[in-house]
């Protein structure tokens, strides 16, 4: 039965994305983009909907209070397809730095420059980065929220973190705040795998780091806070959840942490 939901599921969220990308491109390329930003941001609510009924899962959002008015960098952690469309309904006006070869992709790149997305050669060094970065700063200067994944690419819950610096440069270069994001989607929808798990799970919204750190010190200070607020949400999620199948890594680090709470007790 859990097969043939998550093979109903599947179908069904990509049914909706490319119906909904054919259907709604006349009204999204004649409207303004802050008004064409409504057909994404409901296309998020709906697969939310799609998951719970189909699926069985749901989630709550903890610290939206956490995000400050204007500018910022929002820094999740990346588990899943899941995490990069769940907090859209919750921003005001968020900007990805995609890689170039998605802009290539029939309708979805026309989306996304409608959005003005910054694309971006992942091999490209020198001048093409620094203009990059002047892209994202006029986008930002309109008060823009700017998405970046820390560890640049997924990793399964539980695994070590690997984070990328070039994200203490961006909070350098920018000087806006930075708000981490801890989260566990991919026990539920995992990587590389067509199974969607039923269940409940917490989506944490941490403080915002202010500008103004040293580099290093604030990506030192990113991987703490974050990281702890991950261990949290794992115990938290696994014992809400007790009939979840786990991946490995999540196990591992399950053990680390119970063992560190029966020294401490």
């Amino acid at each position: 039965m859990l097969a043939l939901r998550s093979v109903l599921f599947n179908t069904i969220f990509y049914a909706n994305l490319i119906i909904r990308m054919i259907v709604l491109s006349p009204y999204y390329f004649i409207v303004s983009r802050e008004t064409a930003y409504r057909i994404p941001k409901n296309w998020a609510l709906s697969n939310h909907w799609l998951m719970e009924k189909i699926v069985g899962t749901t989630f709550e959002i903890e610290g939206l209070e956490n995000l400050p008015d204007g500018s910022y960098i929002l820094a999740p952690k990346h588990q899943s397809f899941w995490d990069t469309y769940a907090i859209l309904p919750w921003l005001k006006d968020p900007v990805y730095i995609l890689k170039r070869e998605l802009m290539w992709i029939p309708l979805f790149g026309w989306y996304a420059k409608k959005q003005r997305m910054i694309p971006v050669d992942r091999g490209a060094r020198g001048k093409v980065m620094v203009e990059v970065l002047k892209r994202t700063k006029e986008e930002l200067s309109t008060g823009r929220q700017l998405i970046i994944y820390p560890e640049g690419t997924r990793r399964p819950p539980g695994a070590e973190p690997v984070y990328k610096y070039g994200i203490a440069r961006m909070y350098r270069d920018l000087n806006i705040p930075v708000v981490p994001i801890a989260m566990h989607p991919g026990l539920f929808w995992p990587r590389r795998s067509t199974m969607r798990y039923p269940g409940h799970f917490k989506v944490r919204i941490l403080a915002p780091i202010q500008p103004g750190m040293d580099p290093d010190a604030f990506f030192a200070h990113l991987i703490d806070v974050t990281e702890k607020a991950s261990d949290e949400l794992l115990l938290d999620t696994v014992a809400r959840n007790p009939d979840l199948p786990l991946p490995q890594t999540a196990i591992d680090r399950l053990a680390v942490l119970r063992q560190a709470q029966a020294a401490s007790a």
